[in-house]
């Protein structure tokens, strides 16, 4: 993914078209609840110890395809409380 990724960017730079990745950790989602079986074996892996709202990648996303974004090409950008810190 982050050689696609990138190597698109390359590509599609000239076009002032960016290309990112997104990489959420535990997600709250009727699939993987919050409060679900799981959560708390999830959360102690976890700097901050809770879900990702969906509200909050859609913001990320919102970010970088917007003009605050515009500079920012080839990424893989992460957001997951540090459950892969």
């Amino acid at each position: 993914m982050q050689g696609m990724v990138r190597g698109l960017a390359r590509d599609l730079g000239s076009r002032g078209i960016t290309v990112n990745s997104i990489q959420p950790g535990p997600t709250d989602s009727d699939m993987n609840p919050a409060d679900g079986p799981m959560a708390a074996t999830m959360h102690g892996f976890m700097a901050i110890p809770r879900h990702v709202a969906a509200s909050e990648v859609a913001e990320l996303a919102a970010y970088l395809a917007g003009v605050h974004g515009a500079m920012i090409t080839g990424s893989m950008q992460t957001i997951d409380g540090g459950f892969g810190a």
